[in-house]
């Protein structure tokens, strides 16, 4: 069998306040085994940000404050192979080392999937996905601009404290998106050539 590898990305913004929404209505990822080089993580290595069942009914301020909060640059750290900076032992190596190769292994991983679209432009992403995997979607995506996180009302210090919690995924979105605009204009273009050599043909 062959397998594909396909990602969806968000604006990390919008992906944090979603998370957030999400913990506090009772969500936890007690049962991820964040399996890495063969085996879990210690308590040590990834302490929790809550004590009891959950974290239900979390302020934002509460959630942006835990240190340790894998909602921080989770986008990177899905993609990243974290095998590379020791998994979640943070005293492997330096902290700037291993952002540097956490962002550099997620930009890799990301270029070298066989397809990943943006939720922030789902008829490209459609248009993309057909194109790549050569079939035709029933009907068209839908575009929601209304979301849980669009509807949390911030002022601009908390955006930024939200784009410095996860500055690695601030910038591999920033890359994503311009390899995803890259590679839909490209397909465009060849789209209008071949269609165009078919109309000569035709002719």
């Amino acid at each position: 069998r062959n397998f594909y590898y396909i990602t969806m990305l968000r604006d990390p913004v919008s992906r944090y306040l979603s998370e957030w929404k999400h913990v506090q209505r009772g969500a936890t990822w007690k049962t991820s085994l964040h399996m890495c080089d063969g085996r879990s993580p210690t308590p040590d290595e990834l302490p929790t940000c809550y004590e009891g069942d959950d974290w239900s009914g979390v302020s934002l301020q509460e959630f942006m404050d835990c240190s340790y909060n894998l909602a921080n640059n989770r986008q990177v750290r899905m993609l990243a192979d974290l095998s590379l900076v020791g998994c979640y032992n943070l005293t492997f190596m330096n902290e700037s080392e291993r952002n540097t190769i956490l962002l550099q292994s997620a930009k890799n991983n990301l270029k070298n999937m066989a397809f990943f679209g943006l939720t922030e432009f789902q008829r490209k992403t459609q248009y993309l996905f057909e194109r790549t995997f050569n079939l035709k979607f029933i009907s068209p995506f839908t575009q929601f601009n209304v979301t849980r996180a669009s509807n949390v009302d911030i002022g601009e210090d908390v955006r930024q404290r939200i784009e410095e919690l996860n500055f690695l995924d601030v910038q591999l979105y920033e890359y994503a998106k311009d390899l995803f605009l890259q590679r839909f204009q490209y397909s465009k273009q060849e789209e209008h050539q071949k269609n165009r050599l078919k109309r000569r043909e035709e002719r």
